[in-house]
């Protein structure tokens, strides 16, 4: 069965390499609404959202992505945009990192569906665990007690993956 979302959900690729323009606030303010409408625990609308085009605070965050990472490359490929989500100390809500990763879901495939692209990045648990990150959170006007779930580089393509990995036989089951 085919229709628009699933091919967008088959074709939709992880981006490393983006045009150094930036996108539109339209553009990025329908990837963070998409964000906005993913399933949350109870309905709890957990997650916090921050998007950053600030040079020298996107500079200040890929460094601090790089020294957890250990590797002296952009972790962020040369995006123009960030997008970090943090949750609730899971300890505390115990959905907060699911949720969180269903709002980064979202907006990938809204950014795909716009003709943006998007990379899940890591790290960002250790980032905001740490002092500096600790204190970042409270500059961007977070509240205490949150974690860093995740990020999105977005932008602009400049290249596609050329090949696609076929699906692992098995991937899913139906028992009846």
């Amino acid at each position: 069965m085919e229709n628009p979302i699933i091919t967008a959900l088959k074709t939709r690729r992880s981006i490393r390499r983006y045009k150094p323009e930036q996108i539109t606030d339209e553009e990025l303010k329908t990837v963070l609404e998409a964000g906005t409408w993913a399933p949350t625990g109870m309905g709890y609308q957990d997650p916090w959202i921050i998007a950053i085009q600030d040079p020298a605070l996107k500079e200040r965050i890929s460094r601090m992505n790089q020294e957890i990472w250990g590797r002296d490359i952009d972790p962020f490929y040369g995006a123009p945009t960030y997008v970090l989500v943090f949750g609730t100390d899971p300890q505390k809500w115990a959905n907060s990192v699911y949720d969180g990763a269903l709002v980064l879901g979202n907006m990938m495939n809204a950014a795909h569906a716009i003709g943006l692209g998007s990379c899940w990045i890591n790290r960002e648990r250790e980032m905001f665990s740490s002092e500096e990150g600790k204190a970042l959170m409270k500059e961007l006007g977070l509240p205490e007690g949150l974690v860093g779930i995740g990020a999105l580089a977005l932008g602009y393509p400049a290249s596609f993956p050329p090949t696609v990995k076929p699906r692992k036989e098995n991937y899913y089951r139906i028992i009846k």
